[in-house]
């Protein structure tokens, strides 16, 4: 069937009629600068989460694994970290708990509780007010980081995958089970936009790039949608369909665009079931490498803030760190005893004003 999107009929979208306020765009590009910090610097942490229900902290440089936290009454689905960097978000089933970064005590800092089933994506606004979660209950929330409570909760209707905060902060991007991805305007508190790239087939990972121009959506049938994000009248964002790439066999299960200080070379990375990852020029979406290592499904992915290094989680308990340079992985973090699931990287460095 013919697939169309908001604002722009064109091919492999679906549009959804909806009456509600169109999105609202401010520009609030890198709200926070962050300075480039190297993978070589042994202030660069790693964090891994494993279904052995572990999360370790690892020395990026040497490899080696300082801190190990039990969480013993669920797996973890995603790690982030927060934007001040103290603190690191677990995201587990059915709550997300926050660990202090530098410390030693194996308990949570914070929990939030009000999901109904697992959690499969959180994340923070650029200056940690506030975070966001999406979840199998097949919901959406935003939860004030002062009052611990969740403030808002928007109904998906299906089991969220993935969410992804737009870099004007007024945006969040969900994508869900049932192929369905909607755009939640946070000014308006509403749906503005719903888009279907495949019917019935699940949408495991979003990604948009960090100036803002471009959403990446990956799904189950290893196919990734791109759409250029354009500044349309007055506050209206048009969604232009560009490319539509065949990356993998089998699922993708996490795509993710390159940072900032990685331009100006732009990189797609998909990791994959087919335990690879490729990484794409974005630039005409032409495979520059495929990373071979890995005997398993590879479950996440994270560029160091300088775009030379990929680190990756997989099924095969371990984590990897890759140069971008060459494809070559240099590291190989092992520990876990089972599936690593996901990862996130503390870079060392601090944050400074917007």
């Amino acid at each position: 069937m013919p697939l169309f999107l908001c604002n722009s009929p064109k091919p492999f979208q679906t549009l959804i009629p909806t009456t509600l306020p169109t999105i609202r765009i401010i520009q609030v590009f890198s709200a926070i600068k962050r300075r480039a910090i190297k993978m070589t610097q042994p202030s660069v942490i790693l964090a891994t989460a494993s279904y052995d229900h572990t999360i370790r902290f690892w020395e990026a440089k040497s490899g080696r694994c300082y801190r190990t936290i039990q969480y013993p009454d669920s797996q973890v689905n995603r790690l982030e970290i927060t934007p001040d960097k103290r603190q690191l978000a677990a995201a587990g089933n059915p709550h997300i708990r926050l660990f202090d970064v530098n410390s030693s005590t194996t308990q949570p800092a914070r929990s939030f509780d009000s999901h109904t089933n697992n959690v499969m994506a959180v994340g923070f606004q650029c200056d940690g007010k506030w975070m966001y979660s999406g979840s199998e209950d097949g919901t959406v929330k935003i939860w004030d980081m002062r009052a611990r409570e969740c403030q808002r909760e928007y109904e998906s209707r299906a089991a969220v995958n993935t969410v992804v905060l737009h870099p004007n902060q007024t945006e969040l991007i969900s994508g869900d089970q049932n192929g369905n991805i909607r755009v939640w305007d946070l000014t308006a508190n509403s749906c503005s936009c719903e888009l279907v790239p495949e019917v019935d087939t699940a949408v495991r990972s979003l990604t948009v790039m960090w100036d803002g121009s471009l959403v990446v959506a990956a799904n189950n049938h290893g196919t990734c949608y791109v759409w250029r994000l354009l500044r349309g009248n007055q506050t209206m964002t048009n969604f232009e369909p560009l490319h539509k790439l065949q990356a993998h066999d089998g699922y993708i299960l996490k795509c993710l665009l390159s940072p900032e200080f990685c331009e100006p070379h732009r990189y797609l990375a998909t990791a994959s079931s087919d335990h690879t990852v490729k990484i794409w020029n974005v630039d005409g979406f032409t495979l520059e490498k495929t990373l071979v290592g890995h005997q398993r499904w590879v479950w996440d992915c994270v560029f160091s803030v300088d775009g030379a290094y990929l680190i990756t989680a997989s099924s095969d308990t371990t984590a990897r760190l890759w140069s971008m340079s060459n494809g070559q992985d240099i590291k190989v973090y092992q520990g876990h005893h089972k599936a690593t699931v996901c990862c996130a990287l503390h870079d060392g460095a601090e944050p400074s004003a917007a």
